[in-house]
């Protein structure tokens, strides 16, 4: 191990440090304030987070490894292509709040819903909604947190020379321990320093390719030379030659990243959390501007870094982003920086376990199995115990899932991410905004939605090289609605009342 990768693992290792340091102590403080149940404040923090956390919460729970070293990698292929991809997630914090936020919180103080599946349960009055909306969330919750644990391990084995496994026992040990023993408040605090790390990280990222590739111009004449149509919108992968991508694939990208995150239950789950209005509001402005700064940031810089990559090539377009920092980055400023992505990883991994743990806790466990509420004594008593120990299991399932990873991460999430869309659009926008939504919809939405999904992502069928999140999208909704016009089923006055 040279003297830089020591710097550079000494840097992150603090880093993590700190985080589980952050998250501990503002569990401490949690349980020394005692205010409102323990599922109010281990799932959902009391539903207290101001404008700054909760843009920040929401941000670092949308970007993952992916966004730090899959995405500008396929970048550094495809020129500012794959920017005009992630040009269109901008928007998600302030679609997402715009859309579900208030709805989504007012809703939830009136049913005392700490989780999405809490709400199903209360909105569609159908156990059968419950066990399959938590399965699908568990299943396709776990694979998103594979590609996280496998994109952390990759990084830390990439830049420090460690062996893959034991990067992944050092940050996923971290990150399990903090979210398990601290909660919803517990992520969306080190959530909130995550962002700012990012930022920070991006900033320098682009710094720093700009200054090693000899400044803009330089740059820009090595990319036309090397690289001719780098700059054009639909450009193909450099590694492919000259080629194009078809408007079906953009647009459907578009919609896996842009509209579709409207039904990713991490991200709507923030909508519970908020404090007032304000809050909400302010999120949605910081929010804007943080994943602007992100993607733009982060692609752009990766679009730039072709010229410095040696002849040969990279192995992966994962490992272009750690080859960059480590090659042409002071030691300090490369351990800062490759805190960012392991930053995205972390958020990512600690916001879907507290709500994988959410889910079997209190929606399957309390709900069906021992059929009791949170002002059951004995609940009370054993509900904190039984809720660590369900985060920690489901972390451990990762790690080993984990230890024998595929191939690209950026695929491995994306297809995580399809699913749950596919899983959850229709039931969260038709339970919101379509009072004829009932179980019958949410059913035959989620079971056409998913197996579309899965039937052309298997199938390799994409006519118009259209991604299979659009078909599963289409199915799902005309599922969704058709069943609802033709199911004589009504759905409950009172809880109509509340949810409209």
């Amino acid at each position: 191990m040279t003297s830089k990768q020591i710097i550079v693992l000494a840097v992150l290792i603090i880093y993590m440090i700190v985080n589980m340091v952050v998250g501990l102590k503002v569990s401490h403080i949690e349980k020394g304030q005692k205010t409102g149940s323990f599922l109010q404040n281990y799932f959902i923090g009391g539903r207290s987070m101001g404008g700054l956390v909760l843009a920040m919460t929401l941000v670092a729970t949308y970007t993952s490894a992916s966004s730090f070293l899959g995405g500008p990698g396929l970048a550094a292929d495809w020129g500012l292509t794959q920017s005009w991809v992630a040009a269109i997630q901008i928007g998600t914090a302030f679609l997402t709040l715009g859309v579900l936020g208030k709805k989504m919180a007012i809703i939830s103080r009136r049913i005392n819903a700490v989780s999405i599946t809490d709400y199903f349960k209360a909105r569609y009055n159908s156990p059968a909604v419950v066990i399959l909306c938590g399965l699908c969330l568990v299943v396709f919750f776990i694979t998103q947190m594979v590609a996280q644990f496998i994109g952390g391990a990759t990084l830390v084995e990439t830049v420090t020379g460690l062996p893959y496994w034991a990067g992944l026992a050092l940050f996923g040990v971290i990150v399990i321990l903090y979210t398990s023993i601290g909660g919803f408040k517990a992520v969306v605090m080190t959530d909130t320093l995550q962002g700012i790390i990012m930022t920070i990280g991006t900033f320098l990222l682009l710094f720093f390719v700009i200054k090693a590739g000899g400044g803009m111009g330089e740059i820009t004449a090595q990319l036309n030379a090397t690289n001719p149509g780098w700059n054009l919108l639909g450009k193909g992968p450099f590694s492919e030659g000259l080629s194009t991508l078809s408007p079906g694939y953009m647009i459907s990208f578009w919609v896996l990243v842009g509209v579709g995150v409207l039904g990713l239950p991490q991200t709507a789950v923030r909508g519970m959390g908020f404090k007032d209005t304000q809050s909400m509001h302010r999120a949605m402005m910081y929010g804007t501007v943080v994943v602007g700064i992100l993607m733009i940031g982060m692609h752009f810089a990766g679009a730039l870094t072709l010229p410095l990559l040696p002849e040969e090539g990279i192995s992966s377009t994962d490992a272009v982003i750690p080859y960059v920092v480590m090659e042409y980055m002071p030691s300090v400023a490369a351990g800062f920086f490759l805190a960012a992505p392991l930053a995205a990883v972390m958020s990512t991994v600690s916001s879907l376990l507290i709500l994988a743990s959410a889910t079997i806790i209190k929606d399957l466990y309390l709900t069906y199995i021992v059929k009791a509420d949170e002002n059951d004594e004995k609940v009370n008593k054993k509900v904190p115990v039984y809720s660590t120990l369900i985060t920690i299991v489901i972390g451990v399932i990762v790690f080993i899932f984990a230890l024998s990873p595929p191939d690209i991460i950026v695929w491995i999430n994306l297809f995580a991410m399809g699913g749950l869309e596919a899983t959850f659009f229709w039931p969260l926008i038709g339970g919101l905004y379509w009072k004829k939504g009932n179980s019958t919809c949410c059913i035959w939405s989620i079971i056409v939605g998913v197996a579309t999904f899965i039937f052309f992502n298997q199938v390799k069928i994409a006519p118009y090289h259209i991604h299979e999140i659009v078909f599963a999208l289409i199915a799902g909704g005309i599922a969704y609605f058709v069943a609802g016009l033709v199911s004589k089923k009504e759905p409950d006055k009172e809880m109509i009342k509340k949810c409209f």
